[in-house]
């Protein structure tokens, strides 16, 4: 059985440069280990906030890579340097909407700024691409709100099937 490919993209230009450690991607790699249960591997990256860079790493780990599922971090806010959405939007077949709706609703719970948080997600062939945003509270938070939908998807869109600890999060698959 082939090992599924999870890509995470830490979108920062101060972590590209080793100015700050990357939190926010290994906060990711960490939930992920909670919550997948399947062999998996990830396929790692730290860029800056480069539209044109985060594009081409996006579909590398799509189109080369095979990454049924692909999370960033970072780069969702109102600040001239935040394109991770813009750059998801141009490599994506088709949007999902509801994904950032849900993490906004689910980060107002915590800080009335997450209205300014840009997170969405979208499909590019056989792969899921979600934005989080950059901060490893909010990262855990945003990704215990959307992951239980997160297999399903990737089972409608002829990925891989992913197995859960119902321990940790309870996903949804209709009967």
């Amino acid at each position: 059985m082939k090992t599924t490919r999870i890509g995470i993209i830490n979108v920062s230009d101060r972590a590209s440069k080793g100015i700050y450690e990357d939190i926010p991607g290994k906060a990711i790699v960490e939930t992920l280990k909670e919550y997948i249960t399947s062999d998996w591997e990830s396929e790692y990256a730290v860029i800056p906030d480069e539209q044109d860079q985060l594009e081409a790493k996006m579909k590398e780990m799509a189109d080369e890579k095979s990454c049924c599922l692909i999370i960033t971090s970072g780069g969702t806010g109102p600040a001239k340097r935040d394109v991770t959405p813009e750059a998801t939007e141009a490599v994506c077949d088709k949007m999902m909407p509801g994904f950032g709706e849900l993490m906004r609703t689910e980060s107002l719970k915590y800080v009335p700024t997450a209205i300014l948080s840009r997170q969405t997600a979208g499909i590019r062939n056989n792969t899921l691409i979600v934005n989080l945003p950059g901060k490893p509270k909010a990262i855990r938070q945003c990704l215990d709100a959307v992951f239980p939908a997160i297999p399903y998807c990737i089972d409608l869109i002829e990925g891989p099937y992913i197995e859960c600890n119902e321990d940790v999060i309870k996903i949804f698959r209709p009967k």
